[in-house]
């Protein structure tokens, strides 16, 4: 997306603490998230790169849109069902308003296009509802509308205990996920650890339909392969695990073994890091600031600075 988007990248600290974080943790994850990223091939030059708590606009309008949204519209969201469980009396009120935030982290830039994972879509079609009761009450087009960008075939990545639960960085068991810091034994041992079911791979993808666990090994092999399901059992259907296995490890060494490796480097200097977070969020802040500004007038506020 850096070759033809003009892109904002955010490190969403402040949702972090929805959940209860060690102070320090939370800081080194801040840093090796933003690390990563720069691994990845991130550019900073010439996109921005930030993280959300250095820039106050979020939170600013983000309560605006706590005060928009409507508390029928939060019930509906299945994540927060998902994250509290049954013990959703005790769940942080963070965690229960945070799609309100990020909204807000989208329309204080009057972005129009966001790449998320599928299980974000929910989120945006609220950030779209908050935009038109926000536009509706006050008489104004001011916040666009979002489009969702849904991307390959691994838009919604599971766990590996569990292929019916997303894969995810709050999970209490590392055994769940692959990390892109993790080293070729760590990945290798996951993955041969990961659930399956006795079955061999389909020769179709419809034969994954009733299978989370194969489903989920097949599409991120897809998207490491930069292929589709169908491609990969054209490769690998009939084979058992064993050997599915085998050369998905190979593959994920393969390509993330070099992330790794960078992000190790990076992480050596964690000045630069701060470094660039600082500078993007001084790009970030010159374009939320007047939006948000404005929002604030628009409902009301007394602004009392320039």
């Amino acid at each position: 997306m850096q070759e033809d988007h003009d892109c904002i990248y955010c490190v969403v600290d402040l949702h972090a603490l929805t959940e209860r974080q060690d102070p320090a943790t939370l800081r080194q994850q801040t840093l090796e998230m933003t690390a990563v990223l720069l691994a990845c091939g991130l550019d900073p030059s010439k996109h921005i790169l930030f993280a959300q708590s250095a820039v106050r606009a979020h939170v600013q309008l983000g309560w605006i849109f706590n005060c928009v949204a409507r508390v029928g519209w939060l019930n509906r969201m299945t994540q927060f069902k998902d994250k509290a469980g049954k013990d959703r009396e005790n769940a942080s009120s963070g965690l229960y308003v945070y799609p309100n935030l990020m909204a807000a982290d989208i329309h204080a830039y009057h972005a129009t296009r966001v790449p998320v994972g599928d299980d974000q879509r929910q989120h945006l079609e609220l950030a779209n509802d908050i935009a038109k009761k926000f536009n509706h009450d006050y008489g104004v087009d001011f916040f666009p509308n979002i489009e969702p960008l849904v991307l390959g075939p691994a838009a919604r990545v599971m766990s590996l205990r569990d292929g019916l639960k997303k894969m995810s960085k709050s999970d209490p068991s590392d055994q769940s996920r692959i990390n892109l810091t993790d080293d070729a034994d760590t990945i290798a041992l996951k993955i041969r650890r990961a659930k399956t079911d006795p079955l061999p791979l389909p020769d179709d993808p419809g034969g994954l339909a009733d299978r989370p666990e194969a489903r989920n090994l097949v599409g991120i092999f897809a998207a490491l392969r930069d292929t589709d399901a169908a491609g990969v059992l054209k490769e690998h259907g009939g084979q058992g695990f064993g050997p599915f296995k085998a050369a998905l490890i190979e593959l994920l060494v393969e390509q993330l073994s070099p992330i790794a490796s960078e992000t190790r480097r990076r992480l050596d200097d964690p000045e630069s890091i701060v470094s660039t977070l600082r500078a993007g969020a001084e790009r970030a802040a010159a374009i939320a600031e007047p939006i948000v500004a404005e929002a604030e007038r628009l409902v009301g506020l007394v602004r009392m600075g320039p």
